[in-house]
């Protein structure tokens, strides 16, 4: 199919051999590619039972038909596996150069099987695969890494973990380009485990494009359409721009979730930081608008690298207002000590928030006190190395609640919550509570999309809704989960894709989509494509034993907000129960997963049966 090259590299770590992987046409043309290749490629080669942490585990890195053409917001791409946090198929998606350079590389992605002997480490230039051998690297951090490895291969890009993902550490992640982070579901241990210190990709090989002319049209008026005033702004400030809206809406997460609005807001805010710590501004492949942050400032005595970037809003509220901590020069030596290790910053700050709530009730010998930015530091020093308290947290903040008898754990199916309060946009708490992948935040609707005026006639949904409820929302998590699988599948970034209000812009996406493959996509054809994706997600979680029982909040949701503008709006879990229950009936699952029948629906008959039922 034009826009891909119609196979994967396959290597396998344990032997050494390294051959292709062809992708089915019809795979193709039912998936699109980035996440949906990818889970039906992990759906066909793992049974579900295997450890994560085992050789039989599979890492993969994929693109979809964007990758490699300079499309505004294509400068990303995805990885995939079994998670060590849950046991089940999760993915992350990542900016910056790398998903450029494999979406040039003649392969639309890498398949990681097997584990090495020795450390080593993998390179895929100008379509030449090779594994070298890398104890050299091992136990150094990814800026000294990838700094030794683009002086070996000049041009190329860089994808690395740090001693957390080498130590097995749960919440470690990989990084790409030192800056750039694929994390939350700990694949970083996963390529630790693999004893894979790196992958170097340089590509130089263009896509096969259906109609050139046109694309480069298409393209043009994407990035003159999505570029405007208020995306310039956007990149001024960065993600952290919306720090101080958040708070004043009520729903910046904030003391381990106990509030949702932070006093010192505007002081750890996107403003604040460009006025004073911001050294400069980087983008990814393809995209003028440079959101990503570059800050140099110091912290007890150790300095803040802009070779590291900066803080990105997740970053800024798990070390900033979820720990009660206004220092933003602490939170920038946060972030770089998180991509050095290769640590999620949002898991290691919900983790450190537990502590600090955890030590002030008493459960925990050590006192970490709210807002103590040195003790955040030192944490995050502990866990990678696992080191003291951080050893236990490194296996996982669920298990070691429970350890410890707290029910403050903010995690879903061992997930540790990204930085959205669910309590001042209700809707989000569905697809909060029913994701197989655990807490995300980029897979569903966010409430505050849809309270203007003009919402997104050509999904539905032409009125707006009150944050503050669950009423008919069903549907419309549905919805906008669908859309978004199919954007992943794309793998776009979720600021250049517009779904709702009057800059609505899926139908330019699928025009570009149509003159690089040819592939004509219609609404409903965009939204089957997505629905597809989010399935196979939801049978890799059948499979590893997730049913409708799993799909249920923190209990602290169900406590109302003590202050601010979201105040006095707890989540009734009865009633959300019952809106899951609409839900399940909208996705056409019983509490195992998608039925036969709906499988049938969605062209999906050859995985007829792969979910056990107990019958």
């Amino acid at each position: 199919m034009h826009g891909s090259f119609g196979k994967y590299l396959d290597v396998d770590l344990t032997t050494g051999a390294i051959t292709d992987y062809e992708i089915p046409e019809d795979w193709e043309r039912m998936y699109i590619g980035g996440r949906g290749i990818a889970a039906r490629i992990l759906l066909e080669e793992l049974t579900g039972s295997e450890d994560p942490l085992s050789p039989e585990n599979i890492l993969l890195f994929g693109t979809g038909p964007f990758q490699g053409t300079n499309v505004l917001g294509a400068g990303r791409h995805i990885v995939m596996g079994l998670s060590p946090k849950t046991g089940s198929v999760a993915g992350s998606y990542v900016g910056g150069y790398f998903g450029h350079e494999l979406g040039r590389s003649g392969y639309d992605g890498i398949i990681l099987r097997g584990a090495a002997s020795e450390p080593v480490y993998l390179t895929l230039v100008d379509g030449k695969a090779e594994i070298h051998p890398s104890s050299d690297l091992w136990g150094k951090g990814v800026l000294e890494t990838t700094s030794a490895l683009t002086g070996l291969y000049p041009h190329s890009r860089v994808a690395a973990i740090g001693i957390a993902g080498e130590n097995l550490v749960q919440m470690a992640c990989i990084m790409h380009d030192v800056s750039r982070s694929a994390g939350r579901p700990g694949l970083g241990a996963v390529m630790g485990s693999k004893m894979l210190k790196a992958i170097v990709v340089h590509g130089s090989q263009d896509k096969p494009l259906h109609d050139k002319e046109r694309f480069l049209h298409e393209r043009g008026e994407h990035t003159r359409d999505t570029y405007d005033e208020e995306m310039r702004r956007f990149g001024e400030y960065g993600t952290a721009g919306g720090v101080t809206w958040l708070s004043n809406t009520g729903i910046l997460p904030t003391k381990n979730f106990q509030e949702g609005t932070f006093d010192a807001a505007e002081t750890i805010g996107g403003e604040t930081l460009h006025d004073t710590i911001l050294e400069g501004r980087e983008g990814c492949a393809g995209c003028p608008i440079r959101c990503k942050r570059a800050v140099k400032t110091i912290f007890a005595g150790r300095e803040v690298d802009p070779r590291f970037g900066g803080p990105e809003y997740e970053t800024t509220a798990a070390f900033g207002s979820l720990c009660l901590n206004d220092d933003l020069s602490a939170i920038a030596l946060a972030n770089q000590l998180c991509n050095d290790y290769g640590l999620d910053t949002i898991s290691v700050g919900v983790s450190i928030a537990f502590l600090m709530e955890a030590s002030e009730k008493g459960l925990i010998e050590e006192k970490i006190q709210w807002g103590d930015g040195e003790a955040i530091i030192r944490l995050i020093d502990e866990i990678a190395h696992r080191e003291g308290v951080g050893d236990e947290i490194a296996d996982g903040l669920e298990k070691y609640a429970a350890q410890l008898g707290a029910d403050f754990a903010m995690t879903i199916k061992g997930v540790e919550l990204p930085m959205h309060e669910p309590r001042g946009k209700q809707g989000l708490g569905i697809s909060y509570a029913t994701s197989p992948r655990g807490a995300t935040h980029m897979e569903g609707m966010h409430d505050t999309m849809l309270t203007g005026g003009v919402i997104a006639p050509e999904l539905g949904i032409d009125q707006p809704y009150d944050r503050f409820t669950l009423a008919d929302k069903a549907n419309v998590a549905k919805t906008y989960e669908d859309v978004r699988s199919f954007v992943n599948s794309l793998i776009l970034c979720a600021f250049t894709v517009r779904a709702t209000g009057e800059k609505y812009n899926l139908p330019r996406i699928r025009a570009l989509l149509e003159a690089e493959t040819g592939l004509e996509v219609s609404k409903e054809e965009m939204l089957l494509i997505g629905e597809r994706n989010y399935v196979l997600l939801r049978l890799h979680a059948a499979r590893a034993g997730y049913t409708r029982d799993d799909d249920v909040l923190p209990a602290r949701f169900s406590e109302p907000l003590p202050r601010g503008a979201s105040a006095d709006h707890p989540i009734d879990p009865k009633l959300m129960q019952e809106t899951i229950e609409g839900y399940y009936e909208a996705r056409g699952y019983d509490r195992y997963g998608p039925t036969d029948e709906t499988l049938h629906r969605l062209g999906m008959d050859d995985l007829i049966g792969i979910i056990d039922r107990g019958v």
